[in-house]
């Protein structure tokens, strides 16, 4: 009896891909071109979303929303699922390994993870749903079939008042194995969590590293973290290391299984958000999406491997690049964890940052990230922003918001032309789209459109048709008491499709 068709493997790897957090399955080297022609984007069948335990806070209340965007279908056009469920437990790691599983009452967290709390119900139209206080737990999400090809959650968590104020909001994040957070601290006035979320069904172990100005922060204590099968876990930075540091890399890899990472930044004057990971290590990062206002900005990057990088600052803005006055230049030690306070460089019009290798033929590979403050005194607020990949194809944000929106397009080669299309609402509304041309050089911030009678949140999906590549991000702000509560987020590719090569052989030939 036939039982394996070269065309089920090739489904099973695209799921595979999707599952793991790859963006494609690419081609051999030196394969054959005829072959090559006959690859094929495929829509992805699987996608798993982590979404870390809010906070820390009983005032918080977080919002979440889920989206997938309409028109590229997985699987069965009419079938899957998206669903955002609890995980069963949630709670700080400690020196032996082990895991808190029970809220502040004592009571058991085993049951919270059996109803979702968001429930996707058809591509095009975001769900929404809602926790509060400081014992909501991560959440474990997966998408399959017509729901699976740019499935994307969005996170957002308001606390007014106390340690750790602010809107914090994250773009929930695929499991995988290695992470780099520039830009996290263990100076006395910060308190960062390195949280952890394990969406399998055997227990993941891993191994957090920490890097200051002077190189490794030695520590035991960060190694052979055990975070439980469908758990999250949290762990306080500070305690892995007995040196205080205002700027530090974090590396969070594992030994066994997969991970969800972010980690949550608070700060004594700023207020908290989340610090998501840097795109992979490169030679050349874009940091998009500085807002007009900043009043302080300050730039870390860390290189891995073993040789010294010279990087070149060029800040994008509205009419072109400039070289900033007085921080032409960042040498970053092998290693070793570089800061430079770049103030309030964006002087009232919005840009991106872009690291350019200073010696032609010489590229060290950098992780990078950006720490930016808004407003003065005691209303500075706080939000981070992590070197991150292009659009590509598509990409898409949630929990936009009829109002406190903006989108930041930025092109630092050539010149490029996108689609930004608004979902419809949550609660309804009839989606809209607008195209938008980005100089070369340059970088773009629009108030983005709205749906046409909006009720609720919407998501914006932003489509590359010419030029590029393209980087963007979405600046979410929130008046609280005065106080502009703010939180920026990225838009890499959705990686909704895979390529997928053509088979070398016909395995329809295997039996039983």
């Amino acid at each position: 009896m036939k039982s394996t068709s070269a065309l089920s493997l090739i489904a099973g790897a695209v799921a595979l891909a999707a599952v793991t957090g790859f963006a494609a399955l690419n081609e051999p080297s030196g394969g054959n071109t005829a072959e090559a022609k006959t690859a094929a984007r495929l829509p992805v069948e699987r996608t798993s979303l982590l979404c870390p335990a809010p906070g820390l806070s009983d005032l918080s209340e977080t919002a979440y929303t889920a989206f997938t965007p309409s028109g590229t279908s997985g699987g069965s056009a009419t079938s899957g699922t998206a669903e955002l469920l609890s995980s069963a437990k949630d709670g700080e790691a400690t020196a032996d390994d082990k895991s808190d599983d029970k809220d502040k009452k004592g009571t058991s967290k085993k049951d919270k993870a059996d109803k979702p709390v968001v429930s996707l119900k058809e591509p095009g139209k975001p769900a929404t749903g809602e926790a509060s206080g400081a014992d909501s737990p991560a959440l474990v999400g997966t998408a399959t079939g017509r729901f699976a090809p740019g499935w994307t959650a969005q996170q957002t968590t308001t606390i007014e008042a106390g340690d750790g104020r602010g809107l914090l909001g994250i773009s929930c994040t695929t499991p995988d194995t290695d992470f780099w957070f520039p830009a996290a601290s263990t100076a006395k006035s910060r308190e960062d969590y390195v949280h952890l979320t394990n969406p399998d069904d055997t227990a993941a172990v891993a191994d957090i590293e920490l890097y200051g100005p002077d190189g490794s922060l030695k520590s035991d204590v960060g190694e052979g973290i055990t975070v439980p099968a469908g758990s999250g876990v949290r762990v306080l930075i500070s305690t892995l290391t007995s040196k205080a540091a205002d700027d530090v890399t974090v590396h969070v890899t594992t030994r066994t299984g997969r991970v969800g990472a972010a980690v949550r930044a608070a700060d004594d004057e700023t207020g908290s958000d989340w610090l998501t990971a840097s795109a992979e290590p490169a030679g050349t990062v874009v940091l998009p999406g500085i807002p007009a206002d900043a009043t302080s900005v300050r730039l870390v990057a860390f290189a891995p491997g073993d040789d010294d990088a010279d990087l070149g600052l060029k800040l994008l803005g509205k009419t072109g690049a400039v070289t900033p006055a007085g921080h032409e230049e960042l040498h970053v030690k092998s290693h070793m964890t570089a800061g430079m306070d770049l103030k309030d460089i964006t002087r009232g019009e919005a840009g991106s940052l872009m690291l350019v290798p200073t010696e032609k033929g010489k590229a060290t590979p950098v992780v990078a990230a950006l720490r930016v403050v808004r407003g003065k005194g005691a209303k500075q607020e706080v939000a981070f922003i992590p070197a991150t990949g292009p659009v590509g194809a598509r990409a898409t944000v949630a929990d936009n918001r009829s109002k406190g929106s903006v989108l930041s397009l930025t092109a630092p080669g050539a010149a490029a032309t996108v689609k930004v299309t608004a979902s419809a609402g949550s609660g309804g509304g009839t989606p809209v789209s607008k195209t938008y041309k980005i100089a070369a050089g340059t970088t773009t911030a629009v108030t983005p459109p709205v749906p046409t009678g909006l009720k609720g949140t919407y998501a914006l999906t932003v489509e590359t048709r010419s030029g590029g590549p393209v980087h963007a991000a979405r600046t979410l702000t929130e008046t609280v008491d005065g106080i502009q509560m703010f939180t920026v987020q990225t838009l890499p590719d959705d990686r909704g499709t895979v390529e997928v090569p053509a088979a070398q052989q016909d395995l329809s030939v295997l039996d039983d």
